[in-house]
């Protein structure tokens, strides 16, 4: 099974330059490990239009979708609110998210901890006993806080679920340059056409000059695509394969 997502980053805080998101980068590598393509990564600032068109262009475009950040107890986090506006849903308060909200904090359950019970109407909760809040899922869309930290311990825990089938993956590392070898990686292209090939020049490294990466979900066609590959190359110039 194919499966593809997008991930929509939401925060001032990364359009200014103040945080360097490091969310979308991790959301990207686990997914990939998983087989699933991440088509798109888009950032958004917290305002409730832009996320609301972000969130109902990505709902129909992609199997899955991941939200990052906007969601606290401050002004400023508005992402609740932003995707039950791209899905047409109102904005409620969630009786099983409040009711441990009031029995944690007791008296101090202030309408800023309260917001935090917040979800659009119909949202499922991902409960995890390892966890001591749960993840909000509204149709195909998966929200998630900004917080590294928490959203990597709630990623972790809901992983499972997303589960394709996984790309394979070959790796060519070679002296030459790109204008050397590019005519072996279009020949390459031309009999593999549904290859995904990589090449990703290093400078600088006395080892190698490009990174030539080989991924299908198909291992045997890796396979022979790498051997194709390589027998075009110069043996010189092969420095390793992973």
């Amino acid at each position: 099974m194919d499966r593809t997502a997008g991930i929509v980053v939401i925060g001032n805080e990364i359009l200014s330059g103040k945080v360097v998101d490091t969310n979308s980068p991790f959301l990207t590598r686990e997914l990939r490990s998983l087989g699933v393509t991440v088509r798109r990564i888009l950032t958004v600032p917290d305002e409730l239009d832009e996320i609301a068109v972000a969130v109902a262009e990505f709902q129909e475009r992609y199997d899955l979708v991941f939200t990052s950040g906007g969601v606290g107890p401050t002004h400023d986090d508005v992402t609740m609110e932003g995707v039950a506006r791209g899905l047409n849903r109102k904005v409620i308060r969630h009786p099983a998210i409040e009711g441990r909200i009031r029995e944690y904090f007791k008296e101090k359950a202030n309408e800023a901890r309260l917001k935090m019970a917040e979800v659009p109407e119909g949202a499922e909760l991902i409960v995890d006993g390892r966890l001591g809040f749960p993840t909000i899922k509204c149709e195909n869309i998966y929200i998630l806080p900004g917080i590294p930290e928490i959203l990597e311990q709630k990623f972790q825990a809901i992983r499972d679920r997303f589960a394709a089938s996984p790309y394979f993956l070959r790796v060519i590392y070679t002296k030459d340059g790109e204008g050397t070898i590019a005519e072996h990686l279009n020949t390459t292209l031309v009999a593999f056409p549904e290859l995904l090939l990589g090449s990703y020049p290093k400078i600088g490294d006395p080892e190698y000059a490009v990174k030539l990466t080989l991924e299908s979900k198909d291992e045997a066609y890796v396979e022979q695509a790498m051997a194709h590959l390589l027998a075009l190359l110069s043996r010189d110039s092969v420095v390793r394969t992973e």
